[in-house]
């Protein structure tokens, strides 16, 4: 499979990228997991490389019928998922509608499920060629922030955004894909798969002063949502905690996914003793 990347071992996470599409935008996140787990990503559809384009008889479920596709070719029957922001709304997707194959569900600061696009996005949604531009010119202002807060220094601070910027520079999105996937946001009743959801659950949230991109108290409202599901925040950081913190990133979801696991394993055993 095109653009898709299969690092690492121990127990298997598919690792769904935001908005923009791109895995490679998570690349500290996927070096700071692979270290405890199985990382599997890939781009979504739209974007040069992911070998494809939206279904429109398919809609949002194109994104299910990729997570089919990386699984398949990584040889899983099963796996953790864990979605970034619009690549949570996907996990919470693919986890409703398949419960068999979804060991453990982790959102990283995503939209909540009665997400209504802002005037501006509606904005940007009419000419999203024209307007990606002002799009990227904006990013500092609601980046900057967390990157300033979960960075010690000048140097750190400027060294990791030279090293982001590079990453997206080389790896650009698409401004079509991602108005698509604004559209196709409104197509599903994320409600209703809150509700399907049976695997363990984790909400990870940066700072509620930080993340400039999504409302922190409509990630948390999964938790309200999703029987079981526990929230934890990712300090000194934002939206794009994976990035800033990678290291502290692995070290909250790794632990989860593996304990998911053995609990999984452990059920079918204890109900034979009993």
């Amino acid at each position: 499979m095109s653009d898709m990347i299969d690092v690492g071992s121990g127990p298997a996470v598919v690792l769904i990228p935001g908005i923009q599409g791109r895995w490679e935008w998570m690349w500290p996140a996927v070096d700071a997991l692979e270290r405890r787990c199985r990382v599997i990503s890939f781009s979504l559809a739209e974007n040069r490389g992911s070998g494809r384009r939206v279904d429109p008889a398919r809609g949002f479920d194109t994104y299910l019928d990729q997570i089919e596709e990386v699984m398949t070719h990584a040889g899983l029957a099963d796996a953790a998922v864990c979605g970034v922001s619009f690549g949570g709304l996907v996990a919470l997707h693919w986890a409703a509608r398949r419960p068999q194959r979804t060991r453990a569900l982790v959102l990283v600061s995503t939209p909540s499920p009665n997400w209504k696009p802002a005037a501006r996005v509606d904005w940007y949604l009419r000419a999203p060629r024209l307007l990606a531009p002002v799009f990227a010119a904006q990013s500092p202002f609601r980046l900057g922030p967390e990157i300033w807060r979960a960075h010690d220094s000048v140097g750190d601070r400027l060294a990791f955004s030279g090293r982001q910027v590079a990453r997206v520079a080389l790896s650009p999105f698409s401004p079509v894909g991602m108005a698509e996937r604004v559209r196709l946001m409104s197509t599903v009743d994320f409600e209703a798969d809150c509700r399907l959801v049976r695997a363990p659950t984790l909400v990870l949230t940066g700072e509620p002063g930080l993340d400039r991109v999504v409302s922190v108290d409509g990630t948390r409202s999964y938790t309200d949502r999703i029987a079981g599901a526990h929230h934890a925040i990712l300090e000194r950081t934002g939206h794009i905690g994976l990035v800033t913190r990678p290291d502290r990133f692995a070290e909250m979801v790794a632990p989860f996914v593996e304990r998911a696991l053995r609990e999984a394993h452990a059920t079918p055993a204890r109900r034979n003793v009993s």
